[in-house]
């Protein structure tokens, strides 16, 4: 005759570890902060250029009648928008997802 054993007993997790960013860990911090704000910043900027060349583009491609051109120049104002909406709220949307993943 077999005998069934019970289960072992899952023990459960700790829910009170509180573990946060730190922000002077490690040497060098500082610096990092300010070389992402500094590549922000040339986001920024070369989104807005690829704004106004793409513009620029469609302009030229609509008033030669070539829809190719005017279609790429469309395409690039979409790309350049996006791009800078992405680098302004990349902060806030890792902010969002830390929250969201500290919720769980």
């Amino acid at each position: 005759m077999i005998s069934l054993s019970p289960l072992p007993t899952v023990l459960p997790l700790p829910r009170d570890i509180n573990i946060g960013p730190n922000s002077d860990g490690l040497p060098g911090i500082t610096q990092l902060q300010s070389m992402v704000g500094a590549t922000m910043t040339i986001g920024l900027i070369l989104a807005v250029l690829a704004l106004i060349i793409s513009a620029i583009v469609w302009a030229l491609g609509a008033n030669s009648s070539n829809p190719h051109l005017a279609g790429r120049g469309k395409l690039g104002v979409l790309v350049g928008l996006g791009a800078a909406i992405i680098t302004g709220a990349s902060v806030t949307l890792v902010e969002f997802f830390w929250n969201v993943g500290q919720s769980v």
